[in-house]
């Protein structure tokens, strides 16, 4: 998957916004102000850190060593960072945004939770 075209998936999950907290070469996707995505807009290969549940975590990195590694700058039990043009099929890398969206939604409050089940 092209690193557009995951940007496209991340931002059609409902009520994400991008941005550029940190610096200008690390974009953001956010759900209510909550982070779910980091894209490295300058790292090659190009690259999406997600959100994981801790025992998938390491099954994906065993399952796909080059192409799903610890995520950089990031808590190594509980986010990946997923190479994007590899071996990962597009249904899997979608599915992992996913994982990692509905991940940060269930930590929500129940008043966020509300508020974006009302959008």
């Amino acid at each position: 998957m092209d690193l557009e075209t995951a940007r496209q998936y991340a931002l059609s999950k409902k009520a994400t916004t991008e941005g550029f907290p940190f610096d200008d070469k690390a974009l953001v996707f956010k759900v209510l102000e909550k982070m779910f995505a980091v894209m490295s807009l300058e790292r090659l290969p190009t690259s999406m850190n997600l959100k994981c549940d801790p025992e998938r975590v390491f099954e994906l990195r065993e399952q796909y060593p080059e192409s799903v590694l610890p995520a950089w700058h990031m808590n190594k039990t509980h986010w990946n960072s997923i190479v994007l043009e590899s071996e990962l099929s597009d249904k899997l890398i979608r599915e992992l945004i996913d994982h990692s969206y509905d991940l940060v939604v269930a930590k929500m409050t129940k008043k966020m939770r509300a508020e974006l089940e009302a959008m």
